[in-house]
């Protein structure tokens, strides 16, 4: 009979790396701080003093294991890339981890009845075998990486043997940390692979992410699948939101945050998203009054007093505004490749006639509601004929939340089936356009 565990939902409790693989990974940030055996326990307290119980479970897990000891040995050395070893206090593996387990005694956290029973109808249910087998194939894949990288003697089967006799998901852990200790290149199929792994079992998404070495594909500006809702030109529309922007910092601080948000993507592709946008409009024959109409609408900053923003008049001149924004694009660009050179996507012209049945129905609607949306459709219709119909649909779509226009059903249904031609993930147009019925 397969052998289901009982697993937590990690990202309730952590939003990072936990358990022993995250206090390996807080060893390995001492690289240049005293390590000796007192510090090491403190740090260890100190974690599971911090609500992470996973810490105790994964050490006594590795001592009630079967493991010989030149197994633990080789992998503790690897998930703290050697910045304390045991041996050279002394001690043996197993008694330094029963020194581990006395400061992380074992506990039970309680939780309410109704929350008990919502995390038992909704923990990971993957049979152990299933994710020995799965995991095991992870590090079989980087096995010739492991090597080249890893300072430790016969890592990979170290590690294949805790997944295979202890824990999948600890192994599972021990390897992504040995990976990021070690800085191992990791490709973009496989770390989609991680990334579904670390999602089957509930860890937090930084868990897998943070400090892994992923060798990405060069940053793609026709990228639409964005996991994330909406990108580009709309997306800072969203952050530029009237005056709201400012409780979040100044101007400066805004782009910047925008361009950088790229944790589960290619560094970079927010960045090369948002320049395309900007560089379309920039580029195009529209009229000076157009793109500021155009950029107003979208952030409502219509009637926006530009002497009540912090950083006065940022936007006053659109265009160069634009240019503001294009030149962060290009130095988050150039921070990530110094020799990129941005290029513009083909434009989707064959999908202009859809784009445009969609504006123009905007435009001759007839509710009150949707006035500052009419007053723009001409606008959005020379987007969608002559600049980009991606472009002009994502705007289209954000002008509709902003000003919070009831869409019909059967709208929705066609500006869902114009997403996925355009390649759109499905959060893009999920709850995001009010609904109207019929």
């Amino acid at each position: 009979m397969a052998t289901v565990r009982m697993r937590e939902l990690y990202y309730l409790d952590h939003g990072q790396d936990f358990g022993l693989s995250g206090f390996a990974g807080t060893l390995c940030s001492r690289a240049t701080l005293r390590t000796d055996v007192p510090v090491v326990l403190a740090l260890a307290g100190a974690q599971a003093d911090d609500e992470d119980d996973q810490l105790g479970r994964d050490v006594r897990l590795l001592l009630e294991s079967p493991l010989p000891d030149e197994v633990l040995h080789a992998v503790w050395l690897a998930a703290v890339r050697r910045c304390f070893d045991p041996a050279e206090e002394g001690m043996g593996i197993r008694c330094w981890l029963r020194l581990l387990a006395e400061v992380c005694p074992p506990c039970t956290r309680e939780r309410e009845r109704a929350e008990a029973e919502f995390l038992d109808r909704v923990r990971p249910t993957v049979t152990e075998e299933e994710l020995r087998g799965t995991v095991a194939a992870e590090i079989g894949s980087a096995a010739s990486a492991l090597r080249r990288a890893v300072a430790v003697p016969d890592i990979v089967p170290a590690l294949l043997r805790v997944v295979r006799e202890a824990d999948a998901d600890l192994g599972f852990r021990l390897f992504l940390r040995a990976a990021k200790a070690y800085s191992v290149p990791i490709g973009n199929e496989a770390y989609d692979r991680l990334l579904g792994i670390g999602e089957l079992l509930a860890h937090p998404l930084l868990a897998v992410h943070d400090e892994l070495n992923v060798r990405r594909r060069p940053v793609d500006p026709g990228r639409r699948d964005f996991g994330l809702g909406c990108f580009g030109l709309p997306l800072l529309a969203g952050v530029f939101h009237g005056t709201d922007w400012k409780y979040q910092g100044t101007v400066a601080e805004n782009i910047r945050s925008l361009v950088r948000n790229d944790a589960v993507s290619a560094p970079g592709s927010y960045a090369a998203v948002l320049l395309e946008d900007v560089r379309r409009l920039l580029d195009s024959a529209l009229s000076d009054e157009a793109v500021t109409a155009l950029w107003r609408t979208a952030s409502r900053r219509l009637y926006v007093d530009a002497s009540f923003d912090a950083d006065e008049g940022f936007d006053a001149d659109v265009r160069a505004w634009l240019e503001r924004v294009a030149r962060a694009c290009r130095e988050r660009l150039g921070e990530i490749d110094p020799g990129c050179v941005p290029y513009l996507s083909p434009a989707r012209t064959d999908l202009a006639g859809a784009v445009l049945r969609e504006v123009r129905e905007v435009r001759e609607a007839e509710r009150a509601e949707a006035a500052e949306v009419r007053d723009v459709a001409r606008v959005l219709e020379d987007v969608a004929a002559t600049v980009d119909p991606d472009l002009g649909f994502r705007l289209l779509l954000q002008i509709l939340l902003t000003y919070d226009v009831p869409v019909p059903d059967a709208r929705r249904d066609r500006c869902r089936a114009l997403g996925e031609r355009l390649g759109f993930s499905a959060d893009h147009l999920d709850d995001r356009l009010p609904r109207r019925a019929e």
